[in-house]
């Protein structure tokens, strides 16, 4: 999976997250962006989207409000510990999008994501101990809301999905079912041929 990662203030391309995902599996983007003029992190962020079109956004704190300001069209985004009341004019994310965030952030007040997720109809996992997020839990959560999260196709309208918290384990709990759910679906691919 082709991913767009967008790092944090004063964070630097390559760094755990990036690395995590890539040793995952993924194909990961992840451009320096500028940290002393945010419209220009931003524009450095949608030119990365526009030339490499990735199918997600992962945004780290100050990455993840670029994220919120980008027109990254059907991407699922994945926002970890978003500094939206901060940096950028978005306020609100599309239904689907999953944020990650710890209630011990001393940076980013988890209470702000719980207002986004509210406002937004977006998932809230509550996981990690600080605002890095660069702990095992927290790298697997990245990579599993990664992987498992996205609006339902049969969404059409602008009506926000019911707000929820899921603790951690909830998150392995859907992880895994996608799991069975794509191995049952190549053992009946396989019945089939």
């Amino acid at each position: 999976m082709k991913i767009l990662l967008l790092h944090g203030y004063h964070s630097v391309p390559g760094g755990v997250k990036p690395t995590y995902l890539k040793d995952h599996g993924h194909e990961v983007i992840n451009p320096k962006l500028d940290d002393d003029d945010f419209e220009a992190a931003v524009k450095t962020a949608q030119a990365e989207f526009d030339k490499h079109h990735p199918q997600v956004v992962v945004g780290s704190s100050r990455g993840g409000a670029a994220a919120m300001n980008i027109n990254s069209g059907d991407a699922k985004l994945v926002l970890l510990c978003p500094a939206w009341k901060k940096w950028g004019a978005a306020n609100k994310v599309r239904p689907g999008t999953v944020i990650l965030h710890s209630r011990g952030d001393d940076l980013v007040p988890f209470t702000d994501s719980e207002q986004l997720a509210k406002s937004s109809g977006a998932s809230l996992i509550e996981v990690g101990t600080d605002h890095r997020l660069a702990d095992q839990e927290p790298l697997e959560a990245m990579n599993g809301a990664a992987r498992s999260f996205s609006p339902p196709a049969s969404f059409s309208g602008d009506f926000p999905y019911a707000y929820h918290v899921l603790p951690i384990h909830a998150l392995k709990l859907i992880a895994s079912s996608e799991k069975l759910r794509s191995k049952a679906d190549l053992r009946a691919t396989n019945i089939d041929q």
